[in-house]
């Protein structure tokens, strides 16, 4: 994993929740990840990733997740089997 990646992975689950996170470095992680990123119905894009689907909305005024956001999307990596210790390892 790159260092911009592993960056961007460590603000989703730093706590307090981030707000600086732009949607095009999450979806450059997903990607990364191997992740299926599609638009879906409006603002929302529908996320596979190790078998587990699940949507995130992309942000409406800006490129910015909202704190609530953030923490949806955290808890459906850490469901699909990401965790930001499980990548700091193969550093």
């Amino acid at each position: 994993m790159s260092h911009k990646h592993l960056h961007v992975l460590e603000a989703i689950f730093r706590e307090p929740v981030s707000s600086n996170i732009q949607w095009r470095e999450v979806e450059s992680l997903l990607k990364h990840l191997g992740a299926l990123v599609e638009p879906s119905h409006g603002a929302r894009f529908r996320i596979v990733l190790n078998k587990h689907e699940f949507f995130v909305h992309h942000p409406h005024h800006g490129n910015e997740f909202a704190k609530p956001e953030v923490k949806h999307l955290r808890e459906c990596l850490a469901a699909a089997g990401v965790t930001l210790s499980r990548y700091e390892e193969g550093l």
